[in-house]
């Protein structure tokens, strides 16, 4: 007999707690194989691709393209062990309909267990062990939390219907028919009530701002508590705190409110750069330096090299050179701020984080271990982030890790800018575009090639001095590259 097995989203690691599902690969009936890709999701990261651990016949699918779930939810069941015929007939594609036995392989034991792993993938998903894992705690489904809440007395829970299961595996009962709940009742747990919430991030940013979550309305599975929720209840607080002028009763209509503006949900890559950059000006007192540099030498000294054969240098591989330089000299500038210790991290290793702009919005790959690499290494690996990024290829290990920032906004066709610093990193440096303008060299007024510099550093970690003496050395290196020579 075939044992039906719920596949949930996985943990995708760097604590991301959501996906949104972009592209379901299969569809209920059809047999997959195990490690097979299920489903596209994009995180606040990266786009990847799910392997369901399991293989056998898929009986349903959880959420449509567009749905954003939380690590944990239910992504599809898969039945294992048997032919499973007629079980993708049962099951629509929501998962609404009720399916046979749901089974942890995690959970099982004895024979049941070895059947099982027959059907289990020996790669590791984060919450999926391999074949044969030590048995963990059975997750407990509840009922919905409006349910609970409901002011109908009930002696005693109504008898959900019988589901069978072969020997060893693990049930969840079907519960019963929810009661109506009137349209104004919250779906928290009201008083001392278990509150339908996952993700941490979503409950530190209702207790940030004070907010009760047993008074929102969850719009996920089940009643489940999602950040947009929190959001849309946090506006409507700070509305209902503002002073509002007098205004016809007309303008409050939900058609009139509807018609104000196109809505673009902040979630994804937006999401995740929204979050990050205002948290950055929330945590971070930054302040910013610029200098014009001549660059003319610089240009010409990129000019030789790469006439002289080989591959190619980037100017951005020289930029990030003189970064590591910088950073050696001002071991400040490479640090981190530990807000609960009251400390300052300084990092042994430079991971120079570039900006990229890319379709599905700016992202910031890391070049791991910049200070040791040369300008070719640089080069390269430049070209490979660069273009994964434009193909939504990098993965979340690509993405994260920075300790310093360089952010080449003269690729836009701007001089100067204040860049925002990459949280929890202690500074960016932007460089402008490189453009003839007439400049004193030598004592006498020429045509030079001009760019400016500005670094927005977090003033926690050092004074104006020790920004100041990092900026004057890259510019220095920028005019005269000559002076890298001492350093190698």
């Amino acid at each position: 007999m075939a044992q039906v097995l719920e596949f949930k989203l996985p943990d995708l690691g760097e604590g991301l707690t959501e996906a949104e599902i972009v592209r379901w690969l299969v569809a209920v009936g059809d047999v997959v194989a195990i490690d097979q890709p299920v489903v596209e999701v994009e995180t606040a990261k990266a786009m990847v691709e799910v392997p369901c651990p399991y293989g056998g016949v898929v009986t349903a699918r959880y959420g449509e393209e567009g749905t954003e779930l939380p690590v944990g939810a239910p992504l599809l069941t898969v039945a294992v062990g048997g032919t499973g015929a007629g079980t993708g007939a049962a099951a629509d594609e929501t998962g609404a309909d009720a399916a046979p036995a749901i089974a942890d392989p995690a959970a099982s034991e004895g024979p049941a267990a070895s059947a099982v792993s027959s059907e289990y993938s020996g790669n590791v998903l984060v919450g999926y062990g391999t074949a044969g894992p030590a048995a963990r705690r059975r997750r407990v489904r509840h009922e919905s939390p409006a349910v609970a809440r409901t002011a109908v007395p009930v002696a005693a829970p109504a008898a959900a219907p019988a589901v069978t299961a072969p020997p060893g595996a693990t049930t969840v009962a079907a519960p019963a028919p929810a009661p109506a709940v009137p349209a104004a009742a919250p779906v928290g747990g009201g008083n001392g009530g278990p509150v339908p919430v996952i993700s941490p991030l979503v409950r530190k940013l209702a207790r940030d701002r004070g907010l009760d979550l047993r008074e929102v309305r969850g719009s996920g599975p089940e009643g489940l508590i999602l950040r947009a929720d929190v959001e849309l209840a946090l506006a409507a607080l700070d509305r209902a705190a503002a002073p509002q002028a007098p205004v016809p009763a007309v303008t409050t209509a939900p058609a009139v409110a509807a018609a104000a503006g196109e809505r673009v949900p902040l979630r994804g890559v937006r999401g995740a750069v929204a979050d990050k950059l205002s948290r950055s000006r929330t945590e971070i007192p930054d302040a910013t330096c610029w200098v014009d540099a001549d660059a003319t030498e610089l240009m010409a000294a990129r000019t030789a090299m790469n006439a002289a054969g080989g591959p190619k240098i980037s100017l951005l591989a020289l930029l990030a050179r003189i970064c590591v330089h910088a950073l050696a000299r001002f071991p400040e500038l490479n640090s981190t701020v530990d807000t609960a210790a009251r400390e300052i991290v300084r990092l042994p290793a430079v991971h120079l984080g570039f900006a990229a702009q890319t379709p599905r919005g700016l992202v910031v790959p890391v070049v791991k271990d910049a200070g040791t690499r040369t300008a070719e290494s640089l080069t390269a690996e430049f070209a490979r982030l660069t273009e994964a990024a434009r193909q939504s290829v990098l993965t979340p290990a690509d993405l994260t890790g920075g300790t310093f920032t360089l952010n080449n906004y003269g690729v836009f066709g701007v001089d100067g800018s204040t860049p925002i610093i990459n949280h929890p990193e202690a500074a960016m440096l932007g460089v402008g575009r490189i453009i003839p303008k007439p400049w004193v060299h030598q004592g006498e007024l020429a045509v030079r090639q001009v760019v400016q510099l500005s670094l927005t550093f977090d003033h926690r970690v050092c004074d104006g001095g020790t920004a100041g003496g990092f900026l004057r050395y890259v510019a220095d290196c920028v005019e005269q590259p000559a002076v890298l020579l001492r350093t190698l």
